[in-house]
């Protein structure tokens, strides 16, 4: 199973655009931008504080994901990680309630993707801010914050999903964030 190395951070809207100016100094090229509608099961087998099973969809594609926290003392996050990309949406989600899940989480972002040499680095929309994440190793996160020149911005330790719980709204069983 891949293991995710990533590092979050909080951004205010004057931060958000110093990053953008920073990737392009950097010599970073924007890969695009896209809305992602993410949606999270629980069962009996998923815990939520420790794992996820996501849905995300956007205009071009769908992707099953598996992720699971790996305990660090660190900031910056290990996840084992298992993603595949499904053709047929609709007939995923039907599977998966078959077995068992419930549609337990539902948020929504707009992704800005930037790569940097071997890292990728987004920027996230979300109906409760904005957020920038350093996917790479450990070493290059430490490096690209410096060189960046990102060393002021503070660090989010909570998952999008706690996130979403945190700010969203129940409508019904299910927490959304739109």
């Amino acid at each position: 199973m891949p293991i995710e190395i990533e590092k979050k951070y909080r951004l205010a809207t004057g931060q958000r655009d110093r990053v953008r100016q920073a990737l392009l100094g950097a010599g970073a090229t924007c890969l695009g931008s896209e809305l992602e509608e993410n949606t999270l099961y629980k069962s009996d087998s998923i815990d939520l504080n420790r794992a996820v099973l996501r849905v995300r969809r956007t205009p071009e594609r769908t992707v099953l994901t598996y992720k699971e926290r790996l305990p660090t003392e660190s900031d910056i996050k290990h996840q084992k990680e298992d993603e595949t990309e499904v053709s047929d949406a609709d007939s995923l989600e039907k599977i998966l309630v078959r077995l068992g899940c419930v549609r337990s989480v539902v948020y929504e972002k707009r992704r800005e993707t930037w790569q940097l040499g071997e890292a990728e680095i987004v920027l996230d929309e979300l109906p409760f801010g904005w957020f920038m994440e350093i996917e790479a190793d450990v070493d290059e996160i430490r490096r690209l914050k410096s060189e960046l020149a990102l060393t002021d911005l503070a660090a989010e330790t909570e998952t999008y999903p706690r996130l979403a719980i945190k700010y969203g709204k129940r409508t019904a069983d299910v927490i959304e964030a739109r």
